[in-house]
């Protein structure tokens, strides 16, 4: 199964989301990232983040959802949607499900409360990825309207 990461930008929440995965999914699960307006670079406090929690970041980059090199079999857009950012629609017979979290590039104050910011994003979208993955995923594979509802519980999840 490959899902999608899907914000915006792809500069923090989806690359955030795509590394975590990755770091722990299970064989045959694959995770990628992509914006619908790609800014063209990951925010450094991402790649520190990661790098602090060690999840690779070797190959993640800023890209857009025109250039996915597979297709996706479930899309979590990750934009926050209750803070008045508008969530861009993928279009396709992918299951989609929304996982809201704040932009931490557009937090403000002092370092220590940016990188807080990041923390608090990383922390939700990994329990979110860790309740995914203790599902009986080969199971709901089979059912999506039951994956789905699944999904959409794990998205209201707090860290």
């Amino acid at each position: 199964m490959n899902v999608l990461f899907l914000c915006t930008g792809n500069s923090c929440r989806s690359i955030l989301g795509e590394a975590t995965f990755n770091h722990l999914a299970p064989e045959g699960w694959h995770a990628v990232s992509a914006g619908s307006q790609p800014i063209g670079q990951v925010h450094p406090r991402s790649l520190a983040l990661l790098e602090r929690e060690g999840i690779a970041t070797d190959g993640l980059h800023s890209k857009s959802w025109d250039d996915l090199p597979v297709t996706p079999d479930i899309v979590i857009t990750v934009c926050a949607s209750a803070a008045g950012e508008t969530c861009p629609a993928y279009l396709g017979p992918a299951l989609r499900t929304h996982w809201g979290v704040d932009d931490p590039a557009h937090a403000t104050g002092t370092d220590a409360e940016i990188d807080a910011a990041f923390v608090t994003a990383y922390r939700i979208l990994r329990a979110r990825i860790e309740a995914m993955l203790v599902l009986p995923l080969a199971e709901l594979a089979e059912d999506r309207t039951r994956l789905k509802a699944e999904l959409d519980r794990i998205g209201t999840l707090t860290a």
